[in-house]
């Protein structure tokens, strides 16, 4: 016959253990998180070149981490929502590249290099500059999924949406957005699967550009990604060519 004593003993144990086994838990998910956010790409050096102004474009940060690439008399602007776990200053030298054609080019961090992390990102950034318009949304990879995710719910304030090797699992369908789509022939970091699904996300009228040679980590400057195909253009002209396309194509 079990005595009282015996049954909460038992519940004791049974909670110490369950106690014991959620601790084991969250410290192995804390070690396993911490070495997935520590495993990211940084910038390459010459990244850091296009963070110095120029005559054409003065580089200055909003605060610590948020960076304004701003030309001359800029005709819009664009937020920028860097890829997962890639260092945000190697899309310095796109958004350079892109200010230099005359847009205001926002670059934000995200904590632990994932835009998921932080979707809301882009809050409060265009009431800093009421001069300027027209605003489109940007980003790459997982930052373009997430960037899509901001737009869906603020259309209201933006022109159009680009994404680089991106996809949008918000629909976009019913909007008056002008989206603009650009990955390269050698990617094999995006899921094509998935990307061609999503497309009914998109307006009817969006613009897709398919850049001959270039790959999934070829946007940004931080060198080769895992499981990416092999470019057979180099970093830079892949930049280039992509800044061309949204400059032909944005008004």
């Amino acid at each position: 016959m079990h005595t009282k004593s015996s049954k909460k003993s038992k519940s004791r144990k049974v909670i110490i253990l369950t106690l014991c086994v959620l601790i084991a838990v969250i410290i192995v998910g804390s070690y396993a998180f911490s070495a997935y956010v520590n495993d990211y790409y940084p910038a390459l050096d010459y990244s850091a070149d296009a963070l110095d102004s120029s005559d054409t474009v003065s580089v200055t940060y909003l605060d610590k981490t948020t960076i304004a690439f701003t030309p001359e008399n800029p005709k819009a602007g664009i937020i920028f929502y860097p890829g997962g776990r890639v260092e945000y200053t190697a899309y310095a030298p796109l958004l350079q590249k892109l200010s230099e054609s005359g847009y205001l080019c926002i670059l934000l961090h995200m904590p632990y290099n994932l835009a998921v992390l932080d979707a809301d990102a882009a809050d409060g950034i265009i009431g800093q500059f009421p001069e300027i318009d027209s605003w489109y949304m940007a980003g790459h990879s997982l930052g373009g999924a997430m960037a899509s995710d901001y737009i869906s719910k603020h259309t209201e304030d933006f022109d159009g949406l680009i994404l680089f090797a991106a996809y949008s699992t918000a629909d976009l369908s019913d909007s008056n957005l002008t989206v603009i789509s650009l990955y390269g022939s050698e990617d094999q970091v995006l899921n094509k699967e998935k990307y061609k699904e999503n497309l009914t996300n998109l307006p009817e009228n969006y613009t897709e550009f398919v850049i001959d040679g270039g790959c999934h980590a070829y946007f940004g400057c931080y060198g080769s990604q895992e499981k990416d195909g092999t470019p057979s253009i180099t970093n830079a002209e892949q930049i280039e060519t992509a800044v061309d396309y949204i400059t032909n194509t944005l008004p």
